[in-house]
């Protein structure tokens, strides 16, 4: 075999470099096992007894130091884009290092690693590539070999999995294998706001093809240049997928649906989640989060949820999902029928409201909310005849909460609710600046992105970003805590309830319905507590017996980044 001294005289190299280069040198292999890294770090003692003597500069550095040095680098960076792709490329890296700055920066980081900027990463993915796998990508190829793909994987404790399908991300559509963005994002957030072991999170992307044309026509693409794949084939794929994870990781392995088209999304969820340890958060942890904040604004309007009157602008997953959930915490609070408290909530697609003289057409998420109403044919004749208590923007339209619009909502009501949740930011329906301006202050604004705080009359007011990361990481925690084997509706409730109570006074105050991003930890830990109490006392939970202090229970297992 040609030496090392004589490759470099000839200029050429062992083909099989992880062979030949890294064999005997276990530090050179430590550094660069992203788990196992902590670059400056190590200790001297570590140095010598690993085999990294020689690999690094002499100085050490605390892990602290390198989360301050790692900062001052992300700032400098001039684009959104550049912050992710530094983060990611962090990540690939030095892992513990990763979970340290989102863990202790997480205001800071969250919108480089999930909502805004993971829409345009998911956009540009096939360019921003890199060649460390950070997931699994399941192609339709691969149909009869999913079980033993997944043993590919380098760890076998997987308690999480978020899979997409890429069909539906965000706001932006169908961006098919780059939508891989979303599950690497959601379950980064597992570990920085709930503390879920990031050996224990596996991102998936089930790759099925793509309609999107841009995409079939992009040289660089690293998806399959077909059109998708759905019927039969579809969901035997998709089936497979669910029960080769239960097979290889058991049957509390908690299954995330994540921005699968609507065409898809509810028959999987309907189809899946009596059977495995599954949601859509799409469907559910954005219902959950926009119930929070609905929950949480009776402090300030002094309107409970089974009091209000409901207006949705879009009526796709998200707010089929939302307007179900509210729905059913009415019927909790009040033991109504559920049929009675959809009544509530009314919902505007694109092609006018939806009522009973329309049934011929309309998709079956939509039927339930389909009332014996009027036909109106725009938003602002669907507020003025209906004149609701709360608008709640899930269209993806921008702008389409105009003045008119909030200026008659404020008409009708002295606190009207006003929540544009839209992603990405691009996408809101408004802005909250527009919201307090053109209600003189008086809206309980929320967003699905983040918007910075708006000085009005005097008095900071704080637009609430109703955020699925104050749910789905808690949600996820507790499942992994108490060994879940489903997840339902009640669980969502139960959530949404448990996030509205963790809002302080001070975030009230300056009109806002949810608690600082910076708190995400002990609110994460506050969500699980609630829903693990739950899956207890419904005999869903397969940790046993249940620990008698379950909140101290559920600290000690998070992760915390440390070297």
């Amino acid at each position: 075999m040609m030496s090392g001294a004589a490759a470099a005289r000839t200029g050429t190299f062992p083909r099989d470099d992880s062979e030949d280069y890294l064999q005997g040198s276990m530090g050179y292999t430590t550094m660069k096992t992203p788990h196992r890294n902590k670059g400056l770090g190590f200790t001297m003692a570590e140095r010598e007894t690993r085999g990294l003597k020689g690999l690094l500069p002499p100085a050490t550095l605390t892990l602290e130091d390198q989360v301050e040095l790692t900062m001052q680098e992300l700032r400098r960076k001039g684009s959104a884009l550049d912050k992710y792709v530094f983060l990611q490329s962090l990540q690939d890296v030095n892992s513990t290092l990763y979970y340290a700055v989102l863990s202790r920066h997480t205001y800071e980081c969250l919108p480089f690693v999930y909502t805004p900027v993971v829409g345009e990463a998911c956009q540009k993915f096939s360019q921003i590539y890199r060649h460390t796998p950070q997931g699994l990508y399941l192609s339709m190829d691969d149909r009869g070999k999913l079980r033993s793909i997944l043993d590919n994987w380098p760890m076998d404790d997987i308690r999480a999995i978020v899979f997409t399908d890429g069909e539906r991300i965000l706001g932006l559509g169908d961006q098919g294998i780059d939508g891989m963005g979303i599950p690497v994002g959601k379950l980064a957030l597992y570990t920085a706001c709930a503390g879920v072991n990031p050996a224990q999170c596996l991102p998936v992307t089930l790759d099925v093809g793509t309609n999107n044309q841009a995409k079939l026509d992009d040289p660089f693409y690293i998806g399959h240049k077909r059109r998708r794949m759905t019927g039969a084939d579809y969901d035997a794929f998709v089936g497979e997928f669910i029960e080769a994870a239960v097979d290889k990781y058991g049957k509390s392995v908690m299954l995330q649906f994540e921005d699968f088209g609507n065409s898809n999304a509810f028959r999987l969820l309907y189809h899946w989640q009596e059977k495995v340890c599954c949601f859509n958060d799409d469907i559910q942890g954005t219902a959950a989060v926009a119930l929070a904040g609905i929950l949480g604004s009776t402090a300030l309007t002094g309107t409970a949820v089974e009091d209000h009157r409901f207006l949705f602008l879009g009526a796709g997953e998200a707010g089929a999902g939302i307007a179900e959930l509210i729905a059913y915490a009415i019927h909790v609070e009040t033991g109504k029928p559920l049929e009675e408290c959809r009544k509530q909530i009314f919902m505007l697609d694109s092609k006018g409201l939806v009522c009973k003289s329309r049934l011929h057409e309309l998709q079956h998420h939509k039927l339930k909310f389909a009332h014996d109403v009027g036909h109106v044919g725009d938003l602002l004749s669907a507020v003025k005849t209906l004149k609701p208590t709360a608008l709640i923007g899930v269209s993806t339209l921008a702008k389409s909460f105009n003045q008119t619009i909030i200026e008659e909502m404020s008409a009708n009501n002295e606190r009207p609710v006003i929540f544009a949740l839209s992603n990405p930011t691009s996408k809101a329906e408004c802005t909250p600046e527009e919201a307090y301006k053109w209600s003189n202050g008086a809206a309980v604004f929320a967003s699905g992105s983040p918007f910075e705080p708006v000085e009005f009359n005097g008095k900071t007011l704080v637009p609430g970003q109703g955020n699925n990361a104050y749910i789905f990481p808690g949600v996820g925690l507790a499942a992994v805590a108490c060994g879940a084997t489903r997840i339902t509706d009640l669980d969502m409730y139960i959530a949404a309830k448990a996030l509205a109570m963790t809002v302080p006074q001070d975030r009230f105050d300056a009109s806002c319905v949810y608690p600082k991003l910076e708190d995400i930890r002990e609110v994460s830990l506050k969500v699980a507590t609630a829903v693990a109490i739950n899956k207890y006392a419904t005999g869903h939970a397969s940790v046993l017996p249940q620990p008698e202090d379950l909140e101290a229970h559920i600290r000690s297992i998070m992760y915390e980044p440390r070297y």
